[in-house]
């Protein structure tokens, strides 16, 4: 995950898979890299992502 995080801040392509979740976790979107998960909400009109978790994709929603 740092490794494609990396790239993405340098501008380069990544392989991120980005999603809106559902029920509880309404207000949070998944970003996907590999087997790790990043919970995270994002404030479009300050443009700023507030990182709820990180962790494996089994255990992130835990």
């Amino acid at each position: 995950m740092c490794k494609a995080s990396h790239h993405k801040l340098q501008g380069k392509e990544a392989s991120v898979d980005l999603r809106k979740l559902k029920g509880d976790w309404k207000d949070f979107f998944r970003i996907g890299v590999g087997k790790m998960r990043m919970i995270v909400k994002i404030d479009f009109d300050n443009k700023k992502v507030f990182v709820d978790r990180i962790d494996f994709r089994g255990d992130v929603y835990n």
